[in-house]
C-alpha cells in the first residue's frame, strides 16, 4: 500500500506544518518559513488544498469562555438494528456535539460533547436517549484537558 504522504516533499510537509499552525499566515510569510517566494508558495498550497491535504480553515474557539464549561465523552451502544447513516445525521444536528467517532469495541461511537453544565448534559442525555437507534449510553466528564494537540503531526 502507498501512503498518501508519499506525494508529499520536505517542502509541502513544512507548508501543512505552518498552516496548522497559524492558518491565517500569509503566503509571503509562510514562504520565509519555507525558503520560497510568495507566488511559489500560493500554488503549492492551492496544489495541496486541490489533493485535499488541507479540508479547510477554521479558529479554534475556547469553549469555556462561551460558556461551554463542560466536556464530556458519550459512548453510544446502538441497537442491532441501527441505521448508522441517519444515526450519525441525527446526531449531527445536535449542537453540544462537537465529534462524533466510528469505534471498535461495545459501544458503536463515541461523541465528545460540549455543555454550559450537570443539568444541561443531563438535558443532553435525555435527548440522546431518545435518538432512534440508540440502545443505552455510558459517560466519562471531563475534569481538565492538560494536554490538547490541537492539530495532527505531519512528520
Amino acid at each position: 500500500m502507498v501512503l498518501e504522504t508519499d506525494e508529499l516533499d520536505e517542502l509541502d510537509l513544512r507548508l501543512l506544518d505552518a498552516l496548522q499552525r497559524n492558518a491565517r499566515s500569509t503566503f509571503a510569510e509562510l514562504g520565509v518559513l519555507v525558503g520560497l517566494k510568495a507566488p511559489a508558495v500560493h500554488d503549492r498550497v492551492k496544489r495541496l488544498e486541490g489533493r485535499g491535504f488541507v479540508r479547510g480553515y477554521a479558529a479554534q474557539l475556547d469553549g469555556r469562555r462561551l460558556g461551554l464549561g463542560l466536556s464530556a465523552l458519550v459512548s453510544c451502544f446502538t441497537a442491532p438494528d441501527c441505521n448508522y447513516d441517519d444515526f450519525t445525521r441525527t446526531l449531527a444536528d445536535f449542537p453540544e456535539v462537537a465529534e462524533v467517532h466510528s469505534v471498535a469495541g461495545e459501544e458503536s461511537f463515541v461523541l465528545k460533547v460540549m455543555t454550559r453544565s450537570t443539568a444541561h448534559l443531563d438535558e443532553l442525555l435525555s435527548r440522546l436517549k431518545s435518538v432512534k437507534g440508540m440502545a443505552r449510553t455510558k459517560t466519562t466528564i471531563v475534569l481538565s484537558t492538560p494536554f490538547e494537540r490541537g492539530g495532527i503531526s505531519v512528520r
